[in-house]
Parts: C-alpha cells; sequence; structure tokens
C-alpha cells in the first residue's frame, strides 16, 4: 500500500477499533448488570432462575442494549438508568425468543450457538422463563432512579412495542403467514410489528433516559424504524445466504417453513438494495438531529453501519 493509501486508511482504521471497543465495553457492561439484576440459581425456584439466566447470559449481539446505550449517549442519559433499560429491552427480545422456539410456535432446537430452553430444560420452563423475563423487564424499569414521568415513559415505550399493536401481534401475523404469499405493504406491517417495534424502543427508551428535545425525538424516531426494519431484511438474506454455525440458530429455517420473507417476496438482489435504502434512510434522519444531538450520536451511525453489514 502507498503512504499516502495507508495515511488515508488511518482514520477509518483508528474509529473502527474505537468503535469495536466501545461495544466490548457496552456488552460488559451488560453482562455485569444483568448478572447481578437476574435472580441467582441458588433461590427458589432453583430451575427457573437458571433457565433464566441460561436465555440471556454469555449470547446474542446485544443489538438491542447497544442501541438504548448510543441514543442515550445524544440525550446524555445517566449509564445506571441506560443499564434499567438496556436490560428491559433484552429481557422482552430473550423472552420472545424463548417462545418463538417452542414446539408450538417456530419449533427450533439451536439458538445463540446453544440448545434452545425448551430443549435444555423443558417445556414448562421454557413457557415459564420468559413469563419471569418479561415481569423482569418490567420490575428494572420501576425500580430505575429516574423521575415518576421518565419512568413512566420507558414503561409505556417497551409495552407498547411488546404488546399486540408490536412484537405479539407480528408473531401472530408471521405464525398466520406460513405458506401464504404476502403484499410487500403486508410484509413490512409484520416486521416493523414483530422485529422492528422493539428496536425502535430500544431507541426512544435510551433517548428517554435522559434530556429529550422534540427535534431530537423526531429524528431518533426516523433512525429506528428504518434500522429496525433493515435488521430483519438483512435477517432474511442471512437466513439464505449463511450458516447454522455462523447465525447461531437454525439456518434456512423460514424457506423451509414456507414463511414469507424479504427475499421470496423481493428476491435476494432487490432484499439486499431494500437494506440499503433502509441504511441510507437511517443515516438521513439522524442528518436531521440537532447540531448539539449530532455530536453526540457517532455510535448509532456506527450500528447501523454493523446491523446493515453483519454476518450473523
Amino acid at each position: 500500500m502507498h503512504a499516502a493509501a495507508k495515511q488515508a486508511s488511518a482514520p477509518v482504521e483508528r474509529a473502527q477499533q474505537e468503535f469495536g471497543a466501545w461495544i466490548a465495553e457496552r456488552v460488559a457492561r451488560f453482562e455485569r448488570a444483568a448478572d447481578a439484576q437476574l435472580p441467582p440459581p441458588t433461590v427458589a425456584p432453583q430451575r427457573l432462575h437458571e433457565a433464566m439466566r441460561y436465555a440471556v447470559l454469555g449470547g446474542g449481539k446485544r443489538v438491542r442494549p447497544l442501541l438504548v446505550y448510543a441514543a442515550g449517549e445524544v440525550t446524555g442519559a445517566p449509564l445506571a438508568a441506560l443499564d434499567a433499560a438496556a436490560l428491559a429491552a433484552e429481557y422482552v427480545h430473550v423472552y420472545s425468543l424463548i417462545h418463538d422456539d417452542l414446539p408450538c410456535m417456530d419449533d427450533d432446537v439451536l439458538r445463540r450457538g446453544k440448545p434452545t430452553v425448551h430443549v435444555a430444560f423443558d417445556e414448562a420452563t421454557a413457557m415459564l422463563a420468559g413469563d419471569g423475563l418479561q415481569a423482569e423487564a418490567f420490575k428494572v424499569l420501576a425500580d430505575v432512579d429516574l423521575p415518576d414521568r421518565a419512568r413512566a415513559t420507558l414503561m409505556r415505550e417497551l409495552a407498547h412495542a411488546a404488546s399486540t399493536e408490536g412484537m405479539c401481534g407480528g408473531q401472530a401475523l408471521d405464525l398466520a403467514a406460513v405458506g401464504r404469499t404476502l403484499t410487500l405493504d403486508q410484509l413490512e406491517q409484520m416486521h416493523r410489528m414483530k422485529t422492528g417495534a422493539l428496536l425502535l424502543a430500544a431507541v426512544r427508551m435510551g433517548a428517554h433516559a435522559g434530556p429529550l428535545e422534540t427535534a431530537t425525538a423526531a429524528a431518533l424516531d426516523g433512525y429506528g424504524r428504518a434500522i429496525g426494519l433493515a435488521f430483519q431484511v438483512v435477517d432474511d438474506v442471512l437466513d439464505v445466504e449463511s450458516d447454522s454455525h455462523a447465525l447461531g440458530k437454525t439456518a434456512g429455517k423460514d424457506a423451509r417453513q414456507g414463511k414469507p420473507t424479504y427475499v421470496s417476496t423481493l428476491g435476494l438482489a432487490l432484499a439486499k438494495q431494500w437494506a440499503q435504502t433502509l441504511w441510507g434512510r437511517a443515516h438521513a434522519a439522524l442528518d436531521a438531529l440537532p447540531a448539539a444531538a449530532a455530536a453526540r450520536a457517532l455510535r448509532l451511525r456506527q450500528l447501523a453501519d454493523y446491523i446493515v453489514v453483519r454476518s450473523s
């Protein structure tokens, strides 16, 4: 490489290293908080607590907690409050994975590179572990050290995202769509509910943990909506292009189960193009941030890149 090219690439490499260090630090912070907050396996009911910890600790990309932390940087939120919001968002996500993997739903045996909870324990324990994590999510928000109005806002955002207008309803639409052909609008509605709602809520919760101005909230909403849908589009692409080892879950499952996806609806090339379009919309939304907030949005920009170019 010529000296000029090396000099030009140095800032990019440094930024990537700094972002990698930020991810590692925030994920480690999340793991410590989860380990401390989750009920210990030595306390009754021990098997249930063991299953909850098995599902949460030591696995996953932690995209939702990272979005919480990154959005919180934009509004200058205290880290302790962001820990609580990150835990709540991830607990709801993990509870949905536990239930989605059950035989009555997607009937899967692999999640985050290890046996699913109902395989490692049993179906009844898995059901209760999901129920317990949903309750823990709201418990941790109820106890967060924030003014009452802010605490209520965090709980409202999470409740709406997990409800039948969000994740739960999206899963019902997903189950009903097996073997059917959906229009692009129907597919988008399903995925904005099933996947996008909780990702958007993670952004909103992180932002609301600090002082949030109207213009900043609007820009972050645009970012959250774009990146929430982009995440699902990329997931659909990876289900076709990747393998179970890389994904940490069963690859090719959507096609085998006859589920409509962005790949089955648009084709692989157009699905990839749509992910890039949504990536552009996420960055454009951040461009609309007020100057002071925009200066603190670097991690959100980097997370948009991370979500769209990921390989798992």
